[in-house]
């Protein structure tokens, strides 16, 4: 087993949505025989908004199971497993729930889906908070949110588009309008092909990319064996794994 620290950068986990399974427990039993240590967990979807309404409008309920959903993630890890807590934030823009465990935030929505509003004076008091944190934000748009979220809404804030790309739009469509070669955004490999890992390495360089599995869409030990098999020098994988990581969240501010 190597002695390469390994850090799961994005990882779903709740009780609340049990389809499929992803409690701490199950991620645990996903992860095991790997020397991943530390994982970065956000609650799943279903426990922040429902995703198969496109005019889904809030309500109490979803207000105390969003709140129960990011408060399970502060309650857990131990000894052989770590685990940093991000904020899942939606259409309250609720950053006073936010605690110092968390250590970044999750913004996240799909073409058809709910969308966020953004032009809720809310929404900018919550970029406002984001950034005198210097919180990381993974960002999961649609390509053309994602752009004005980087040059307009959240210009400056740290974001890890995950998934490199492929569902903000796509790797490539983000590489035409230079979006990747931006200082504040960061990438995950979760799911991503090994050829776009590898051409995004050789164009932009490791410093800025995460090994991620998208659990439970993305099975953990698989996911590290394929960013191991990239070939990579033993120190740019290294800063992968979980040397950027670390780095990333090394820039919060209580």
């Amino acid at each position: 087993m190597s002695s390469t620290l390994v850090i799961d950068a994005h990882a779903h986990c709740g009780v609340q949505d049990s389809f499929p399974p992803q409690d701490f427990e199950a991620y645990r039993a996903a992860a095991s025989g790997s020397d991943i240590r530390t994982v970065v967990m956000f609650p799943p979807v279903a426990e922040i908004y429902d995703r198969d309404d496109p005019d889904f409008e809030d309500t109490p309920w979803w207000r105390e199971r969003r709140r129960a959903a990011n408060e399970y993630l502060l309650h857990l890890g131990d000894e052989k497993l770590a685990v940093i807590p991000y904020f899942f934030i939606w259409n309250d823009f609720a950053v006073e729930q936010m605690t110092p465990q968390h250590q970044g935030v999750k913004w996240h929505r799909h073409p058809d889906e709910p969308r966020y509003r953004y032009d809720d004076p809310r929404c900018a008091a919550a970029v406002s908070e984001i950034r005198r944190r210097n919180l990381p934000v993974v960002l999961e748009e649609e390509l053309d949110n994602t752009l004005r979220f980087l040059e307009e809404w959240a210009l400056g804030v740290r974001v890890v588009i995950p998934h490199l790309g492929a569902l903000n739009g796509g790797y490539e469509a983000l590489r035409r309008r230079d979006a990747w070669e931006r200082e504040n955004v960061w990438a995950d490999t979760a799911l991503a092909g090994p050829g776009t890992i590898r051409d995004y390495v050789r164009r932009f360089g490791p410093s800025r990319l995460l090994f991620g599995s998208d659990y439970p869409f993305g099975d953990p030990v698989g996911e590290l064996e394929k960013v191991r098999r990239l070939g990579l020098p033993s120190e740019e994988e290294a800063a992968v794994l979980g040397g950027n990581l670390k780095r990333l969240l090394a820039g919060n501010r209580p």
